[in-house]
């Protein structure tokens, strides 16, 4: 089982934590991050992109002139694709980019994330996150004095709207829920900060 250390919000290790085996240990398979996550950014797609056609572009109603006789090609309408201002030719209309993944699938490239950030150390367990008053200067004091200032993703069992509120005018710094964590964003940010709570949450559920 692997066994990282827990901090205080002073930055002190208080204590070891053991983690389960089966969710922060497993392999890291690479592959199937890379689907997850793709999944996951092909589901925020918005797909609203479009183009107009040549029937749904203004004008062009009336022939520009007649068929024969002017010596000029034929044309049936100012709005034909080979003109400017005309319409586009298989152009991207409104989709729907979203997927679906299998559960089991999810939840093992959930673990492989959690495994990669203890395997490489940026893992950091605290006792208890808790702020009398929601400071932002009090947050980033917290986040210096556990080496976790650089694109940090923050972990707690419960809302705490104090640390909400303080949390979210740090650059780069996220805020989520044990309940509803994702590929996307661990692999995202460069290191995992997580209450004691949150870690036997996890193993709750992914167990």
């Amino acid at each position: 089982m692997p066994k990282v250390a827990v901090f205080n919000q002073e930055g002190k290790q208080v204590g070891d934590i053991e983690l389960n085996d089966a969710i922060f240990g497993v392999e890291v398979n690479e592959g199937l991050l890379h689907q997850v996550v793709v999944n996951q950014q092909a589901n925020r797609r918005q797909g609203t992109v479009a183009t107009k056609n040549r029937a749904l572009v203004r004008g062009g109603g009336r022939k520009p002139w007649r068929q024969k006789g002017t010596g000029r090609a034929r044309v049936g309408s100012i709005r034909s694709p080979l003109w400017v201002g005309g319409g586009v030719v298989f152009g991207p209309t409104p989709r729907n980019h979203s997927y679906r993944m299998p559960k089991k699938a999810r939840r093992a490239a959930l673990k492989s994330a959690l495994s990669a950030k203890v395997r490489d150390g940026k893992f950091i367990v605290v006792d208890n996150l808790n702020l009398n008053e929601p400071k932002t200067k009090e947050m980033v004091a917290i986040l210096n004095a556990l080496n976790a200032s650089k694109k940090p993703l923050v972990v707690l069992a419960d809302w705490d709207r104090n640390i909400e509120l303080a949390a979210r005018n740090i650059p780069n710094t996220l805020l989520a829920k044990s309940v509803g964590l994702n590929v996307y964003d661990v692999l995202n940010h460069e290191q995992l900060v997580i209450t004691q709570d949150a870690v036997a949450k996890l193993e709750e559920v992914l167990a």
